[in-house]
């Protein structure tokens, strides 16, 4: 993850924590350990210590062995430690320009160990990390961690408090109609609505002997009223931003009283606005004009991902943003399995898997896992610039951002400020024409902020450095595996021949390596 003979290149970060430990063990590794194994694991480095200037430095520790046995002496009392994730590989003592530390590899916990907490006391001792340390999670925080945890999957639970008058009947119907489309004369097609809905997943007996609606029939068919109900903080919310004049150019949202307000509608009316302006090249096969693309089909995936894969008990609800040049898809929840997995596909743990098996037989989406990896292909069939997944907590979310386009056609970005700010600020990002010549990019920020003592009519100025963004390349690749020029082109928000020339000072310095040849080039951290 790091390379341990260039410390002073890294600093503190999400997935890097220092501790002297001259005086024995820290108390606070314990909150380390729980924060790096809740969120997405990290190593802590015992005998290192964060100068003012918040570069590491080494620290030769006497008696590394004796730490080493305390360590594993503590984590294996369910006292102090819920669960031990960790193996003998794990742990490990290192010497660094004569200096002995330890270094411990916290891996990510499976979704069925969490919480993971520390002292014997979920409430008190469940940590997770942001970039700024350790802190205690809230209690929306541990609901979500707990709902993951359990065997079924949340949309699977019968809702006694509900009957059959939630779903909108026209919902059902359209949706008979789209399966008897996918799947003709299937057995279920004679069945009548009541036990249709059992069959799907829509209903079930609950304990008192009586159908109620599932979760999964709630979300996908019931009203938006009542869904709110089990949901209060459901929300479908998708935006045309086609202009930086106004926030949106077309909204759609659940709230809005004019249509059912569920998952199965929205699907469909924001696939039907999402596929307008796709192109669309002429192709005959049978006699006809074929108008789906791969394009098409990976767009229908990833929606449908980000609609099964939400946590609709979460905050801010879901949200889809169709712009001239990209797509982005949020979701309240977090991944389920490694960020790494589901890149590279072969597993599938949905958080809702009724709903899953629901869009399935429409034949939208797919089980087995290859939702990213095909995502990933297609794009890379279009020449387009790549994909990119991040996840982030406190609230926990996913973003899916997906670009038409190679991104050399794009010589400025507009940032608007947050939509429930109430505010028209923005950020015009300005890149160098030719991307080699500048070592800095400036960020140049029109506040218009009348209760602003340090802002004026010609705005605001941020210089950011070429070693500045080289520390935010490091930081990146420290939270991930590997990444694209792609990536890291949107994440400093300059062209990719500033990325590669950073990349390349990276190379040289021994701190990035290269993997793989031309389009699949990626880079990573030397280990």
């Amino acid at each position: 993850m790091i390379d341990l003979n260039h410390l002073e290149k890294y600093t503190e970060n999400n997935r890097i924590e220092a501790k002297k430990a001259l005086g024995g063990l820290p108390h606070s590794i314990w909150e380390t350990y729980s924060a790096f194994a809740n969120t997405l694991g990290g190593i802590i480095l015992l005998g290192v210590e964060e100068y003012k200037d918040k570069t590491l430095h080494t620290i030769d520790l006497p008696e590394p062995e004796s730490l080493i046995k305390e360590f594993w002496d503590a984590i294996n009392n369910p006292k102090k430690a819920s669960v031990n994730l960790l193996t003998g590989k794990h742990v490990r003592i290192e010497e660094i320009n004569g200096d002995h530390i330890i270094v411990i590899e916290v891996p990510r916990a499976q979704r069925y160990y969490k919480p993971v907490y520390v002292d014997g006391n979920p409430v008190s001792g469940t940590y997770r990390r942001n970039g700024e340390g350790d802190y205690h999670c809230t209690e929306e925080e541990m609901r979500a961690m707990y709902r993951d945890a359990s065997i079924k999957t949340q949309d699977m639970t019968v809702l006694e408090n509900m009957d059959s008058s939630v779903f909108c009947a026209e919902s059902i119907r359209n949706y008979r109609q789209r399966m008897k489309l996918s799947r003709p004369n299937h057995v279920w097609e004679t069945l009548d609505d009541d036990e249709f809905l059992m069959k799907l997943g829509a209903t079930g007996i609950g304990e008192d002997g009586k159908v109620h609606p599932t979760a999964a029939g709630l979300l996908m068919f019931g009203y938006e009223y009542e869904i709110l109900r089990e949901y209060p903080n459901y929300f479908l919310d998708y935006r045309e931003e086609f202009d930086d004049v106004h926030r949106w150019t077309d909204r759609f949202i659940s709230s809005s009283g004019d249509w059912s307000g569920n998952v199965f509608d929205f699907y469909f009316h924001v696939y039907n606005k999402l596929q307008l302006g796709l192109k669309v090249p002429f192709e005959m096969q049978g006699g006809f004009r074929v108008d789906d693309t791969p394009v098409h089909k990976a767009i229908r995936e990833a929606l449908a991902n980000c609609l099964v894969n939400a946590d609709y008990y979460g905050r801010r609800g879901l949200v889809i943003v169709r712009k001239r040049h990209k797509i982005t898809m949020s979701n309240p929840g977090d991944f389920r399995v490694e960020l790494a997995e589901a890149r590279s596909g072969g597993m599938s743990d949905p958080r809702n898997g009724i709903m899953m098996k629901m869009f399935n037989l429409i034949d939208i989406g797919e089980r087995a896992g290859s939702g990213i990896p095909s995502i990933l292909y297609v794009w890379k069939q279009q020449g387009w610039a790549a994909p990119t997944v991040k996840q982030s907590f406190e609230p926990n979310r996913i973003k899916l951002t997906l670009p038409l386009s190679d991104g050399t056609d794009e010589d400025k970005v507009t940032i608007n400020a947050d939509a429930h700010s109430g505010s028209d600020d923005k950020m015009t990002i300005n890149r160098d024409e030719h991307g080699e010549s500048d070592d800095k990019v400036t960020i140049s920020l029109d506040t218009h902020d009348e209760n602003d003592d340090n802002s004026d009519d010609n705005g605001k100025e941020v210089t950011i450095t070429s070693e500045t963004q080289k520390a935010m390349i490091i930081d990146y690749l420290t939270d991930r595996a590997e990444g694209t020029v792609a990536e890291l082109s949107e994440l400093l928000g300059v062209k990719s021949s500033r990325v590669k020339k950073l990349i390349y000072e990276l190379i040289a310095d021994n701190i990035v390596v290269a993997k793989g040849a031309n389009r699949n080039r990626t880079y990573k951290l030397k280990a």
